[in-house]
């Protein structure tokens, strides 16, 4: 590989022009495991491979990007600011394809960038808002544990107690919806929490990063004061839908509108155009503080939030376990279920299993676990008081969940085995909507 005259060795970083056998080519040299060729990425996102010999290399630019070699430590926090008269958002990453480049080693995506390198890498943050950026994991969202929640939720209510006019949360897609339900349980909060992601990594040219970080900015900005979801509303790079945190379900592997509100619409939407970004918030959603006396589960008074203070619950039980019911399901295979806390089932309809699986949930609630039946469904609330199966399972002590989702169900388990006194109030609370979760049972018209 020859360098043009008076030229340094190029290094990772540096914009540079590549010519050979008649060929020119320009963009940012990337790190390579081979040492026989360059990796190239160009300006339209493609990255080429290139002999390096007899190619001929010149450095336009030295260190103009930043290529993602290093790793962040959890527990990382740095600030950003551009004018003091914009809000104050909190940047905070726990991982995810939305937080990963390319590892060049192995030529798999990772989870490298901390809070601070994605507005590098998301050059159209700048001048929207102040910054202020910390890493809580860095983490594949299948590596995502309670006691991450926990730690989230708690640097989520610092960060606002400091002064954050919102939070973002960078989070990898996959287990998104579980993170944003615990944060729903966990916090009470004045400003809004934007969970958001990528289903393509930054390396791609279709990756959805740029119109998913930019959307959840302004989200955080906006006045909906609760848990939110922020990702693409439909395959072009037109906006992003504003799903309930409790409500939100991944409905795809791949595309880049994975998300979907399930039962209902989402709470707003954010429309983007590069240089024009507007929020539009459902007209029909307000905000007051969540208060309970956990120790009866009765709801107290609820008051308008008007401070920006915010309060947090973060304790979470692990010990639940979700159980999708199958036809042939052998009542052995729910023998791991035995000294757990509480258990979540998946059940068919209107919330059914097997009629040889109804003594094994009783012997359960028998020993102490608490048990809730959800559906499999994505529309409609379980109702087991039609068939005789349903009356045996309310027979045995299973307790019924209207519509919540079923992840949302374990999750809101979790926190209301850890925070409240007795059965009674866990069973109550499960009946209850404390963060949309569950929606309000429609009446026959009389």
């Amino acid at each position: 590989m020859e360098h043009a005259a008076g030229e340094t060795e190029p290094a990772p970083g540096d914009r540079v022009r590549v010519e050979r056998d008649g060929v020119t080519d320009e963009g940012v040299l990337m790190p390579s495991s081979d040492e026989e060729r360059l990796v190239l990425k160009l300006d339209g996102g493609y990255n080429v491979g290139v002999d390096r010999e007899p190619a001929t290399v010149e450095v336009v630019d030295a260190d103009v990007y930043d290529v993602g070699t290093t790793e962040s430590e959890p527990g990382t926090r740095s600030e950003i600011d551009f004018e003091t008269e914009l809000p104050r958002i909190a940047l905070i990453s726990t991982g995810g394809t939305i937080a990963s480049t390319v590892d060049y080693r192995t030529g798999a995506v990772t989870a490298q960038f901390d809070a601070e390198d994605v507005l590098r890498a998301v050059p159209d943050l700048a001048g929207r808002a102040n910054y202020c950026g910390r890493v809580v994991a860095n983490i594949l969202s299948e590596n995502m544990e309670p006691p991450i929640w926990q730690e989230l939720a708690d640097c989520v209510a610092e960060e606002i107690e400091r002064g954050a006019d919102g939070v973002v949360v960078m989070h990898g897609t996959d287990t998104m919806q579980y993170s944003a339900a615990a944060l729903s349980f966990v916090l009470d909060t004045p400003v809004p929490v934007v969970f958001t992601g990528s289903q393509r990594s930054a390396d791609r040219p279709s990756s959805d990063n740029v119109v998913n970080a930019v959307c959840a900015v302004e989200a955080a900005k906006s006045d909906c004061a609760e848990v939110l979801v922020c990702m693409h509303a439909d395959e072009s790079d037109d906006g992003c839908a504003l799903h309930r945190g409790t409500r939100v379900r991944k409905n795809h592997t791949s595309r880049r509108d994975a998300f979907e509100t399930v039962g209902g619409d989402p709470l707003g939407r954010v429309d983007y155009e590069p240089g024009d970004v507007t929020v539009r918030l459902r007209e029909d959603v307000t905000y007051d503080s969540r208060e309970f006396d956990l120790g009866s589960g009765i709801e107290v008074e609820r008051e308008e939030t008007t401070s920006r203070s915010v309060s947090t619950e973060p304790a979470l039980n692990p010990n639940v376990e979700l159980v999708k019911f199958t036809p042939g399901m052998d009542p052995a295979a729910l023998d791991y279920l035995d000294g757990t806390d509480g258990v979540v089932i998946e059940g068919t309809g209107l919330g059914h299993v097997h009629t040889d699986l109804i003594p094994r949930f009783a012997e359960l609630v028998d020993d102490g676990t608490t048990v809730v039946m959800t559906s499999q469904c994505l529309e409609g609330r379980v109702c087991d008081r039609v068939y005789d199966t349903g009356r045996d399972l309310l027979d045995a002590g299973v307790i019924e969940a209207g519509d919540t989702l079923p992840g949302t169900a374990k999750v809101k388990l979790m926190w209301a085995l850890a925070n409240c006194d007795d059965e009674a109030s866990v069973a109550e609370l499960m009946r209850r909507d404390l963060a949309g979760e569950l929606t309000e049972e429609s009446q026959p018209w009389r």
